[in-house]
């Protein structure tokens, strides 16, 4: 599979504020809207609001791509010069993800979908 952004995360202080915003832009409810996250589809993308981001380390929003192997992409990355911010951590259903850290200090999260997703 081509590296292809799927999922774009925002970590938002005051999600009420934040959803009102993103809800305006997109021109559409979310289709997630939960007290600890908000995620919207647009085109295929998935674009979600963290309320927790900040707490997490999130600066400003993180794409996420897919890749076919996380650990090889994550060592062809580290020897690229790249940052080992976050382990692969299965979030749920065999999705894996990710995050290193480029040598501007941009955070890159990376997500392996389950076998056959």
């Amino acid at each position: 599979m081509p590296v292809q952004c799927n999922v774009v995360l925002y970590p938002v202080k005051d999600l009420d504020k934040a959803r009102g915003i993103f809800t305006v832009l997109f021109g559409a409810d979310p289709h997630v809207d939960s007290p600890y996250y908000v995620g919207f589809s647009v085109d295929g993308v998935e674009i979600g609001l963290v309320p927790s981001g900040h707490e997490q380390g999130m600066t400003g929003p993180v794409p996420f791509f897919d890749v076919d192997d996380i650990s090889a992409t994550l060592g062809a990355l580290q020897a690229a010069g790249a940052q080992v911010v976050q382990e692969p951590t299965d979030v749920g259903a065999g999705l894996l993800v990710a995050k290193v850290s480029d040598t501007d200090g941009n955070d890159i999260g990376l997500r392996e979908p389950p076998a056959g997703a």
